[in-house]
């Protein structure tokens, strides 16, 4: 239950599907409720993005926390990484998340935070699931939860987001901001502005219908003519709930999340707080781990998600690490991945260096990548199916150690991911046909 979207089809997660309804939603939150009142907690904070259903589902999950007895803080518009911090700074027991991050605004979603500001663990996610199967019954009119707003909460966050990088000034730069008519469409207009940047901001009027359509981190288009134009020092996109980020540099070309990450790892090691090695995904490009192995720093894969991120760098008891999408992950500043705070994380290395944007992804090559969904009408475990690992095999070996493969079936999606990368555009481009046509197949 770290996330589950809500669709015409029902939520999606990780656990089973389930009916979008009002009804269901007022369930997560008793069921939620109750787990927590059993552990003697009382007061978890609800904070939402811009999507027109938030209000819907805001009321739904306080009268469900409310009927199991448990109070509800109501943050408002706020993006994800937010309240996670929020969740720390009241004290409270945990923070519930309504948002459905970089889709469209059809889609919801539940996520929820422990006290620390983490993913909850899976024995509460369990527990929670337990209930929902359950007869829902409320507690006695006295024993009954309470709601109140949050009024500071924006500023809150802000002035955490500011002190995350005490030293960055930002006087004299012009930034282009994106903020995908989300939860940052108040947050990081004055989080730079306060740190002295001429702010241009754009996708910063939410109507709650608007949220990431055509713009934001997965639509740079708008951004990269928009520094263009205005002739910006960079451009900043956030996606729908603000836990993504990418960047525009000044000539107008993107820079994705492994660019980032790669910045940001070699501005912490001039500090001297890079604090170990770098996690990405087994989707984070080659050119990444290349250069990484170029300056001597350890680099380890993770399967895609945030939470698999998280865990190998507890595991390792590293610092940063992250995914192509722009969820990057600073453990230093803050507990969970934070567009506002990565990108502050990468204006500190503009401004340590005296060097564009352009200038420092630039000790980075991204090598060629091509990825083909090829459509799965059937169960196949593509590991262990023998004629696509032969398949694979021989392609891995035609990359000739310059390359590699990577075959994933989707969480999300009946396709699998069939990506080649390698030094070689055109060799890569012909394989990844190449596999996807034997893939498909088998499993077509």
């Amino acid at each position: 239950m770290s996330r589950k979207y809500f669709g015409t089809d029902g939520i999606r997660g990780e656990v089973g599907t389930y009916p979008i309804t009002p009804e269901f939603v007022m369930k997560l939150g008793w069921a939620a409720g109750k787990v927590f009142a059993q552990q003697g907690k009382s007061t978890i904070l609800i904070g939402k993005d811009t999507r027109i259903s938030g209000y819907m589902f805001e009321s739904a999950l306080e009268a469900g926390l409310a009927a199991a007895g448990v109070n509800s803080g109501l943050l408002g518009p706020m993006p994800t990484p937010g309240i996670a911090y929020l969740t720390r700074t009241f004290h409270a027991d945990a923070g519930i998340v309504i948002s459905a991050s970089h889709n469209a605004f059809k889609d919801n979603g539940i996520k929820f935070f422990s006290a620390d500001g983490t993913k909850l663990d899976d024995d509460i996610e369990l527990e929670i699931e337990k209930y929902l199967d359950q007869p829902m019954t409320t507690v006695s009119s006295d024993q009954l939860g309470k709601a109140f707003r949050i009024d500071d909460a924006a500023g809150r966050y802000i002035e955490f987001c500011k002190s995350t990088t005490r030293r960055l000034k930002l006087r004299g730069k012009r930034i282009v901001l994106d903020c995908a008519h989300g939860a940052t469409y108040q947050i990081a207009p004055a989080v730079f502005t306060e740190l002295g940047a001429e702010v241009i901001a754009i996708g910063a009027e939410p109507d709650g219908l608007n949220i990431n359509k055509d713009v934001g981190s997965t639509s740079p288009k708008l951004l990269q003519q928009k520094v263009i134009e205005t002739r910006a020092d960079l451009g900043i996109g956030f996606d729908g709930d603000g836990d993504r980020v990418i960047m525009v540099d000044e000539k107008g070309e993107i820079v994705d999340g492994d660019e980032l990450l790669y910045i940001m790892a070699m501005h912490a090691r001039s500090r001297k707080r890079l604090g170990g090695g770098v996690v990405g995904t087994l989707m984070s490009n080659l050119g990444l781990e290349l250069a990484l192995k170029k300056e001597k720093i350890d680099f380890v894969r993770a399967n895609v998600g945030d939470r698999y991120v998280m865990q190998q760098l507890k595991e390792h008891n590293w610092r940063f690490g992250g995914e192509s999408s722009g969820h990057l992950l600073c453990l230093d500043s803050t507990s969970t991945g934070d567009g506002v705070v990565s990108a502050l994380q990468v204006m500190m290395a503009v401004q340590d260096s005296g060097k564009s944007l352009s200038v420092l992804k630039s000790g980075m090559t991204k090598c060629p990548q091509t990825m083909i969904n090829v459509r799965r009408n059937k169960d196949v475990d593509v590991k262990k199916d023998e004629a696509i690992q032969q398949a694979a095999s021989e392609v891995e070996a035609e990359l000739a150690g310059r390359g590699r493969v990577l075959l994933r079936p989707s969480g999300t999606e009946p396709v699998v991911r069939v990506m080649v990368e390698g030094e070689d555009g055109d060799l890569v481009a012909q394989k990844a046909q190449h596999l996807a046509e034997i893939v498909a197949q088998v499993i077509s």
